[in-house]
């Protein structure tokens, strides 16, 4: 089957992303497939049928940072000052022009260029992005779409090419495209613009959780808790005890796995099923899949926080009345003042006690 050469789509009522990228890769299509949704625009570059990079414009170089950091674990060249160096060079260049290829992907191949990166390395980036990228793609239920042939476009990316179909094909229930009630959850992109995060009166300290260290003896002592979840005030208890449910689901969405495995010990008993999510961009799908009864949702999160996560839960019918408890170092007016305007329950500081914990998720539960 030969390779399309330009393809123009128009808009259509429905949009089915898993259908249309299979397609493109069985005809062995070479271009640039750009879409919008009107909030959100995705480029996503083929070559042959396969891919060769995805991004969005939802702050992609916050989303490339993120995942050198990972990475500077076992690659140490991409140290902070390189990172940062990259974004300087590449971010303020970034622009909407069609006839070439993202700025973020030319910020990785000046890593490779410069041997901060190898070519296997940039490979395993490119995918890791694209596995995320691609995942709030195929939640798209209405777009815009068009592509443009590789003909076309200078600068093509040529680092790697990536099976399509091991990406798409990997999670059925987030590739098939979601009923018109669904989707709120398809614009995880969407922003808050009532606050800047940058003003000036949030410019106060912020007292964080202090992290135990590796070693599993500490953590153990860190998170042992000192109270019994019955020492919990019994009022709260009796109000539980005289409701229709025996068991209850608690999700608790945050980036860190250490505050997730001490609050999953904080609730460590039989009434309680804790579901630890540490992705903002997955919790969508993870929340409404297991429907919490009360949700931990921490404030400084990246490429979607707690804030703007909060706004959207309450836009779905599910979760306009489930409690939301934001939970965060921000002790400020202003912060509580945020929390509210989103729709949130109740606010909990860190750090946190287990007895804390516990009165606000029971008073809420009750």
């Amino acid at each position: 089957m030969s390779p399309i050469s330009m393809v123009s789509y128009g808009t259509f009522p429905k949009f089915y992303p898993r259908h249309l990228l299979t397609q493109l890769a069985s005809c062995l299509t070479s271009g640039c497939l750009q879409v919008s949704d009107g909030l959100t625009s995705w480029l996503i570059y083929l070559d042959q049928g396969k891919l060769v990079y995805a991004t969005n414009s939802v702050k992609p170089f916050e989303r490339l940072d993120r995942h050198l950091r990972q990475m500077n674990r076992q690659v140490p060249t991409l140290e902070r000052t390189i990172r940062v160096q990259a974004r300087l060079l590449f971010e303020a260049v970034a622009d909407s022009r069609s006839t070439g290829v993202s700025a973020d992907y030319r910020a990785i191949r000046w890593l490779v260029e410069q041997q901060h990166l190898n070519v296997t390395q940039a490979a395993t980036l490119i995918e890791t992005i694209a596995q995320e990228v691609l995942e709030s793609f195929l939640t798209l239920t209405e777009a815009t779409h068009e592509l443009i042939d590789k003909e076309k476009l200078d600068d093509y990316p040529k680092l790697c090419q990536i099976d399509l179909q091991s990406i798409i094909g990997s999670d059925q229930e987030l590739v098939e495209p979601l009923p018109p009630e669904m989707k709120p959850w398809a614009r995880s992109s969407e922003k808050l613009n009532l606050f800047s995060r940058h003003d000036a009166e949030l410019s106060h300290e912020v007292e964080v959780l202090q992290e135990p260290s590796s070693s599993s003896e500490d953590l153990t002592e860190a998170i042992n808790p000192t109270w019994a979840i019955e020492s919990v005030h019994p009022t709260f208890r009796n109000a539980l005890a005289q409701s229709s449910k025996s068991h209850y689901i608690i999700a608790c969405i945050d980036d860190s796995p250490v505050v997730l495995k001490a609050i999953k010990s904080f609730l460590d008993d039989a009434s309680f099923t804790v579901i630890m999510i540490n992705d903002p961009i997955k919790a969508l799908m993870q929340v409404i899949r297991s429907k919490p009864d009360v949700i931990l949702l921490d404030v400084g999160m990246p490429n979607l926080d707690g804030y703007e996560l909060c706004s959207l839960l309450r836009r779905h019918p599910s979760f306009k009345n489930t409690p939301i408890i934001m939970v965060t170092g921000n002790t400020g007016f202003i912060d509580r003042a945020k929390a509210k305007l989103v729709g949130a329950s109740g606010y909990l500081t860190k750090p946190f006690t287990q007895p804390e914990l516990l009165k606000m998720v029971f008073k809420h539960l009750s």
